[in-house]
């Protein structure tokens, strides 16, 4: 029984202190990842963007667009894959256990 008190106890605490403000400053901006776009603040007028950092954005762009047809696009995005894999090559460790690729 003491184990259960004990174990709400210290449920409560922890909730209080994951919803308590741990501080009076200012909230801090969102954290941002390597390729994501910034994050407006809610209300803010939006600005057209640069647009896509990446060449597969680019084709799936243009694509939208009407610039490339369907199959222009498979095939530079086939090209994309063929050049990655001759930059990155994937390896594969080879297992010698006996069953291991069976």
């Amino acid at each position: 029984m003491m184990v259960l008190f004990v174990a709400v106890i210290g449920l409560l605490l922890a909730a209080i202190l994951a919803l308590w403000p741990l501080s009076s400053e200012k909230p801090r901006s969102p954290q941002r990842f390597r390729g994501s776009a910034p994050v407006k603040p809610p209300g803010s007028h939006a600005e057209p963007s640069a647009g896509p950092a990446t060449l597969e954005g680019i084709l799936a762009g243009q694509l939208l667009s009407g610039e490339i047809s369907q199959r222009q696009y498979l095939r530079a995005v086939e090209n994309l894959a063929a050049r990655d894999e001759e930059r990155h090559p994937l390896t594969l460790r080879w297992d010698d256990r006996p069953g291991a690729w069976s």
